[in-house]
C-alpha cells in the first residue's frame, strides 16, 4: 500500500492511505513564497498571530489528540526532543489543532492544553484552528504534517517529519528525520536538500 500523500506544489490525499479520507484543503502555500498569516486563538485562549514571530524561524507541527501516528512520535519522545532542540536554536514551534468543533476529536482549549502536557509537548504555543482556517491555507492534511518558515517569512519545507510512517515507537526511533536536517540547512544559510517531502498519518477532521 502506498502510505505517502504529495502532489506537486499542492497537496492530496490518497485513499489508500486512511480510509474515508477528506478531499485535499485548497492550499494557498508554496514553497519559495511568503507563508499565509494567520491568527487563531492559542491553548491560553490568546489570539496568536504569524506576525507576532516576525523576523525569527517557525516550525509549524499539525497533530491530533487521536492519531496514533502523533501519538507515537511523543511516546518515542522524538517530537519533544525537537521541539527542545528548535527552543534552545532560537526557533518558534507551533503545534496546531485543526479538528472541527463536531468532530470526536476536537478539545476545547483547556483539555488541548492538559492533553499536549500529558504527552510531554514543549511547543512555543499550542493553537486552536477549530475553524480549520489556517490548515486549510497551508494545505494541511495529517496529524504529522510539517512546515518550516524562514526568518524572512518565506516558506521552506513541507512535509512529513521521518521517513518511518509508523505508529510504532520503536521504528519512529529508527527513523530518518525530514524535519532536524531541513533546519539545519535553515540556520546555515543553505538551501533546504529536500524542501518537500510526502505527509503522512490520520487525515485531520476539519469542520
Amino acid at each position: 500500500m502506498n502510505k505517502r500523500r504529495f502532489l506537486g506544489g499542492c497537496f492530496a490525499l490518497w485513499a489508500a492511505r486512511i480510509p474515508g479520507a477528506l478531499a485535499a484543503p485548497a492550499a494557498k502555500a508554496a514553497i519559495g513564497k511568503p507563508a499565509p498569516g494567520f491568527e487563531v486563538i492559542d491553548a491560553a485562549q490568546r489570539p496568536r498571530t504569524l506576525a507576532e514571530f516576525k523576523g525569527k524561524p517557525v516550525v509549524l507541527e499539525w497533530s491530533s489528540s487521536s492519531c496514533p501516528y502523533a501519538k507515537a512520535q511523543y511516546v518515542a519522545g522524538r517530537m519533544q526532543e525537537l521541539q527542545k532542540w528548535s527552543a534552545d536554536n532560537g526557533i518558534v514551534w507551533l503545534t496546531i489543532l485543526s479538528s472541527g468543533r463536531s468532530r470526536s476529536d476536537y478539545l476545547e482549549p483547556a483539555k488541548a492544553d492538559e492533553f499536549n502536557r500529558t504527552r510531554g509537548g514543549v511547543p512555543t504555543a499550542l493553537l486552536i484552528d477549530a475553524s480549520g482556517k489556517m490548515g486549510r491555507a497551508y494545505g494541511a492534511l495529517t496529524a504529522n504534517h510539517m512546515f518550516i518558515i524562514d526568518r524572512a517569512g518565506i516558506l521552506v519545507y513541507a512535509g512529513g517529519i521521518d521517513d518511518g510512517e509508523t505508529m510504532d515507537p520503536k521504528k519512529v526511533l529508527r527513523s530518518r528525520s525530514y524535519v532536524r536536517p531541513a533546519l539545519d540547512d535553515m540556520l546555515a544559510g543553505r538551501p533546504i536538500k529536500r524542501p518537500t517531502t510526502d505527509p503522512a498519518g490520520c487525515s485531520i477532521a476539519y469542520a
